[in-house]
């Protein structure tokens, strides 16, 4: 079952027939206006075919499903990766209310936040910790929305450790960038909807040198997660035009956190050795001093 649940357009088609009347209406409006009813509420949607609430969870419970909410997040699923710009910017439409929009979008986040702490494998979590703290050299690869988390990751990993590159879209080429990888390395790929298709590509060139790859996506049937030999997932789920990487910004956090622990005494006689460099040439502005502003 949840094999079809993953294309559901494919399950609506396949129940049409035994469906009441007021079912096929949703099934048909779902069919037609999949990337609008995926983020409707079933009190939304039920409005906007003309039949009750509850018909719309009857309609769910049809297909096989717990309630609405699990197929609302079978039918995100299946169009995370469909969906152009266009297309998420007119998700919007009933955010323009402006006393409601900004808890709307909050509350998404939160959301976000609240499934990926409900579904994270905290063994998968350890095991990443331990790839991570042992690999020879580290690279973190994120291209398009997800070059802000790289960049994020590669910057604490590279103050805890000095075998850290960030590869980017730059001077040299994606593969030049990874062209020493070897078996005793690991790559981290991050990638959300809409996939980059070059992260893909790169982390099936690593796959081939025998390269240790960990991914961080939004879920374990993303494009990645078939070529990574352990997933982190977190939630992603986007209200509009923009993705939300509130849930990867805190799982990375996390991550960190957790690695910066694991490495405390040498880690703490490194930032102790930064901090001299930082007071010294004032790289922060907590300290002042007299000849600041001497004219």
């Amino acid at each position: 079952m949840e094999e079809s649940k993953r294309d559901l357009l494919k399950l609506i088609q396949l129940n049409f027939n035994r469906l009441s009347k007021g079912q096929k209406l949703i099934a048909q409006y779902i069919t037609s206006h999949y990337d609008k009813a995926a983020f409707m509420t079933a009190s939304k949607l039920g409005e906007k075919v003309g039949v009750s609430e509850s018909t719309v969870v009857r309609f769910a419970n049809a297909l096989g499903f717990s309630g609405y909410p699990s197929l609302q997040r079978s039918l995100q699923e299946l169009i995370k990766n469909k969906l152009t710009t266009v297309q998420r910017l007119g998700m919007a439409d009933d955010l323009s209310n402006k006393d409601v929009f900004l808890k709307k979008i909050l509350r998404a986040d939160m959301d976000n936040i609240r499934s990926t702490l409900d579904e994270i494998d905290t063994e998968t979590f350890e095991e990443v910790i331990d790839i991570i703290c042992n690999a020879k050299r580290i690279y973190v690869l994120g291209l398009r929305s997800s070059t802000a988390l790289a960049g994020y990751l590669g910057f604490y990993l590279s103050l805890i450790s000095d075998n850290v590159k960030v590869v980017s879209f730059g001077m040299s080429d994606i593969f030049e960038q990874l062209l020493r990888v070897s078996e005793e390395d690991l790559v981290i790929g991050i990638s959300y909807p809409r996939y980059s298709r070059k992260t893909i590509e790169a982390l099936r060139y690593v796959q081939k040198r025998n390269c240790k790859i960990v991914g961080i996506s939004d879920s374990l049937i993303s494009p990645i997660a078939s070529i990574a030999d352990h997933t982190l997932v977190a939630r992603s789920n986007m209200v509009s035009f923009v993705d939300s990487l509130v849930a990867p910004m805190s799982l990375i956090n996390a991550l960190i956190i957790a690695i910066g622990m694991r490495n405390k005494d040498e880690v703490t006689k490194y930032f102790k050795r930064l901090e001299d460099i930082w007071d010294e040439y004032n790289i922060y502005g907590g300290k002042e001093r007299s000849d600041i502003f001497t004219f």
